[in-house]
């Protein structure tokens, strides 16, 4: 976590070749920036983060998203499971999942770490025990395949399973 606290901007000459006019600051600002990494968020981090709505809401300040970014600064290998609209963007687009598909890369999102059976998420995602366990792999294929190969994502632990890779950039978002 970083913390940078600015003053009033003083005012600089004007510049003719100036583009676009900058945003004048006229009162002290404070700008947190919170590294929320691919784990679940800590009850601590979570207090946190509900402090600052709560003093957003009040009218005290500004809160601002990293979702308020344009989209050109999108970093091209975050993955953002988003559990509301159960909607996938991996960048600045957005993955169309089947519905397993979805419950598979949620599942092992909010697990990061651990591996998996294929028996183990037959149960876990699809409910049920008696399909096929080849069944997870065409899944975890056609997962693959959709998100691309320059990010790996879904690891395979030979004689085991599946797991969230560990260089997997994944945020899951209420």
């Amino acid at each position: 976590m970083s913390v940078v606290a600015l003053g009033p901007r003083q005012h600089p000459p004007r510049h003719t070749n100036r583009i676009r006019p900058v945003r004048q600051r006229t009162r002290p600002t404070l700008t947190i920036t919170v590294d929320l990494g691919s784990g679940p968020v800590s009850p601590r981090l979570n207090r946190l983060l509900e402090l600052l709505a709560e003093i957003t809401e009040s009218g005290e300040g500004r809160l601002s998203r990293a979702d308020d970014a344009p989209a050109a600064v999108a970093d091209p290998d975050l993955v953002r499971i988003r559990t509301g609209p159960r909607a996938v963007r991996q960048g600045d687009r957005t993955i169309p999942l089947t519905r397993i598909e979805y419950d598979l890369l949620l599942f092992l999102a909010e697990r990061p770490r651990r591996v998996f059976t294929r028996l183990q998420l037959l149960h876990a995602v699809w409910g049920y025990d008696h399909a096929m366990a080849r069944t997870v792999d065409v899944h975890v294929r056609r997962l693959r395949a959709k998100l691309g190969a320059g990010s790996p994502l879904l690891t395979t632990v030979h004689g085991v399973g599946y797991r969230l890779a560990d260089e997997a950039r994944v945020i899951v978002e209420g």
